[in-house]
């Protein structure tokens, strides 16, 4: 069984990015363990709690062996200021060190970026790319995924209902599987 995290990049209850997540849940196949992993709990990552003197914090721990467990990640991220949050770059930091022990390396991943506007997260989802690149995720690269009007994408349950998207984040994650099955 494959295990998928799903890193969800906007720390607002009931963000944008939190009902994409929920929504990419159901896209997988029924025999992948899929699980949001939480990012808001991790203090800002600091060299010194990696020292080898035992103060690294058990936040940094649990989160270094959830991120090993998993095969396949899928970053979900609105754009702040032609950028991804911060809440994911420390996420990021944190898992990659120290950086003899990347738990991140190897692993499969994806990309959504989305905006309320006309964009879609195109400077997030690239500023992305590049740091996963440097902590060696390899990273769909096509379909690439900006989702704009964001808004206007969800019921008032949070389900996607424009069938045409539905069916890209499909084809998404399905690429996605197909990566990680290559690695």
């Amino acid at each position: 069984m494959k295990k998928v995290g799903i890193l969800v990049g906007s720390l607002r209850e009931a963000s944008f990015s939190e009902k994409l997540a929920e929504n990419v849940k159901d896209y997988f196949p029924e025999d992948y363990d899929i699980e949001i992993v939480e990012i808001s709990h991790l203090p800002y990552y600091d060299q010194d709690f990696d020292s080898g003197d035992g103060n690294e914090p058990e936040s940094y721990r649990d989160f270094r062996k959830k991120i090993k467990e998993k095969d396949i990640f899928i970053f979900i991220t609105p754009e702040y200021n032609r950028s991804f949050p911060a809440v994911l770059k420390n996420a990021l930091d944190v898992a990659s060190r120290p950086k003899a022990d990347n738990a991140w390396n190897n692993k499969a991943g994806g990309i959504i970026s989305q905006s309320p506007g006309l964009l879609g997260g195109f400077g997030a989802n690239h500023h992305l790319r590049q740091v996963l690149t440097a902590v060696n995720v390899s990273v769909v690269q096509q379909p690439e995924v900006y989702l704009s009007k964001v808004a206007d994408l969800f019921d008032e349950n949070g389900k996607i209902t424009n069938e045409g998207t539905v069916e890209f984040l499909e084809s998404f994650v399905n690429e996605v599987i197909k990566l990680s099955d290559r690695l």
